[in-house]
């Protein structure tokens, strides 16, 4: 008891030392200067001086004095709630140093920043903590956030007294909640959002994460990119796309009236790539090997992100489009993706009479694909619900040969009428790779090599079912990234994966000869294979 009382007299000691005004700006700038120092640790120091643009002392100087508006709403949202100019400041502190961690945690661990999309993400973080790898956060997590947060915050109101003033209090609790709610609010509003956007993307330039984490801190770029995605006029960008990559689809996609319609498979593998690239030889692929010798086209293929963000690539394929076009939407396309209904190549295709159909075994809302999906050009989705899949019996993920058996099923109900595309996007490589995963295996590699061999095995069905088929088909494997193997390489020696684009029933023909390895970027798989099949008679570009 003492000592509350001794603590509340000190505190209320320094309230009446300083004049309520003058400790509410000390405070601030307090906060200020911890904020601005440890916002640097978002990122390793090489990654600083690798990153770091060079600018003249004015520019940093306006640099430093943007963020300090995104501070100082931080501090009255603290404030607003409590009218207590100590805990407004440590609030503030902890909430950036907090976003600072959390910025630094994921560039260990995936090499980037935090992104205004993660936040997006946060609710998937908990509910599929398995696949971001985040089993840690467990009841001891939440037991020491819930005391800090709430423990903390009751300390401060017990011990601190508040300085809302005696007359008037109503009338100032509504002043200080809009001047810490109704910016972020306006934000939201066309006629306020879109010349802040404007000046912001004056200050920011071209957007890119690193950059912008160094120049503004974490906080201050996951805001500034958040509002250059509010603010984007996608419809200029959009229309620069479609002038660009958008033809007449019947003078580009179709077939001879005297053959059978067309069957493209792009299979998208979850996490793989050849490790025999990186020196372990003990994996044997046989079918990536017959896949190379009846490829037209294969090699190396750039990884949009190195070790995740599926979605990424995902998009990369199906668009067509450079991620850099995509200007603050590269980091998540599915947020908007019905911008881009008209630019990608599943719309194309349907438009043209194909059927489209998309195939994941997993969460039909994970990435918000139930709702991008569709808007992209797909008629027809079969995801995890789809599957007779018990995680207890059948491991953390459909397998890749159940998968195969689920497109060899949807193969056999097509017909020849008319061309159908099917993207399958697979999950059974993807990790932790962690005991019990693979029986009798303990070490990370060696239960992800055992499921790639497994995996390779399954892709041999697969192209036994198509070289039978009585129609031509086409084939393309792809890598989506290289796997978070942190007990192999950290970071990979080489992040790029493999790619096939391979000719099977009829459309083999005798100038179907083996090729030397090229690579090749993503965003034109589609369009190279589409080359190959003389299904395009034109140039895009």
């Amino acid at each position: 008891m003492k000592d509350r009382e001794g603590n509340h007299l000190a505190l209320t000691s320094l309230h009446m030392h300083y004049h309520p005004v003058t400790l509410t700006v000390f405070c601030y700038a307090l906060a200020c200067a911890v904020i601005l120092f440890t916002d640097k640790f978002a990122l390793p120091k090489r990654e600083r001086r690798k990153h770091r643009p060079v600018f003249s002392r004015r520019r940093a100087a306006v640099d430093i004095l943007a963020r300090l508006p995104i501070i100082a709403l931080v501090f009255a949202g603290f404030f607003s709630i409590s009218w207590r100019p100590l805990y407004a400041g440590a609030g503030t502190m902890s909430f950036f140093v907090i976003f600072t961690g959390i910025s630094r945690a994921k560039y260990k661990f995936i090499r980037e920043p935090l992104v205004f999309s993660d936040i997006a993400l946060v609710a998937d973080v908990f509910k599929y903590k398995s696949i971001f790898y985040a089993n840690s956060l467990n009841i001891a997590f939440w037991t020491v956030a819930f005391l800090y947060v709430f423990g903390v915050s009751g300390l401060y109101m017990y011990f601190e007294p508040h300085i809302l003033p005696q007359s008037h209090k109503f009338g100032w609790i509504i002043a200080a909640i809009l001047v810490a709610d109704l910016p972020w609010v306006l934000l939201f509003y066309g006629p306020v959002n879109r010349p802040v956007a404007d000046f912001v993307q004056h200050l920011v330039g071209v957007p890119n994460v690193k950059v912008s984490t160094i120049r503004f801190g974490t906080f201050g770029s996951v805001i500034f990119h958040f509002i250059l995605w509010l603010g984007r006029r996608r419809e200029k960008i959009i229309a620069e796309l479609s002038e660009r990559f958008f033809a007449a689809v019947q003078d580009l996609i179709g077939h001879d009236a005297d053959n059978k319609a067309p069957l493209v498979i792009v299979w998208q593998s979850e996490s793989f790539i050849d490790m025999r690239h990186c020196g372990v030889d003990s994996v044997k692929l046989p079918n990536i090997d017959r896949l190379q010798k009846l490829a037209i086209q294969w090699g190396r293929l750039a990884t949009v992100f190195e070790g995740g963000y599926t979605l990424r690539t995902e998009f990369a394929v199906l668009s067509g489009l450079v991620p850099d076009d995509l200007h603050i939407d590269a980091t998540y396309p599915y947020l908007r993706a019905s911008h881009y209904t008209d630019v990608v190549w599943p719309t194309k295709l349907k438009n043209a009479g194909w059927s489209t159909h998309f195939m994941h075994p997993y969460d039909r809302t994970f990435f918000l694909r139930h709702k991008a999906m569709p808007q992209l050009g797909f008629e027809k989705m079969t995801m995890l619900n789809d599957f007779d899949h018990d995680p207890a019996r059948d491991g953390l993920y459909v397998s890749d040969a159940a998968l195969t058996r689920k497109v060899i099923a949807d193969i056999d109900k097509q017909t020849d009428a008319k061309g159908s595309f099917l993207f399958v996007a697979s999950m059974a490589n993807h990790g932790p790779w962690e005991p019990n995963r693979v029986p009798e295996l303990t070490d990370p590699l060696d239960i992800y090599l055992d499921i790639l061999q497994q995996s390779d095995k399954a892709l041999g069905e697969l192209i036994d079912h198509l070289s039978k088929l009585d129609r031509p088909v086409w084939l393309v494997f792809y890598g989506d990234h290289a796997p978070l193997l942190k007990s192999f390489a950290d970071p990979f020696p080489d992040p790029r994966t493999d790619y096939f684009i391979v000719p099977l029933a009829g459309a083999r023909t005798p100038q179907n000869a083996p090729s030397f390895p090229r690579n090749e970027e993503p965003w034109k798989l589609l369009e190279t294979m589409l080359k190959h099949a003389n299904l395009r008679k034109d140039d895009l570009q």
